[in-house]
């Protein structure tokens, strides 16, 4: 849950800065602060939006933004 807090975090800090006509493709990993284990099935979200995904099996997302 840490790991997810964080990469929303780190997400929104990076958004700010984005004109609204730009559309973006934000990809990662979540993985486990515990074991840097990859976490499958996590939902990505972007704070303050209705723009989110899920993880795959080896916890890799990809998210459009504007």
């Amino acid at each position: 849950m840490k790991n997810f807090v964080l990469l929303v975090l780190i997400m929104a800090i990076g958004l700010s800065g984005f004109r609204t006509n730009d559309t973006r493709t934000i990809t990662g990993t979540v993985i486990s602060i515990d074991d840097n284990l990859p976490i499958p099935g996590a939902t990505v979200k972007v704070k303050g939006t209705t723009i989110g995904t899920q993880t795959t099996t080896i916890g890799k997302f990809s998210l459009k933004v504007p």
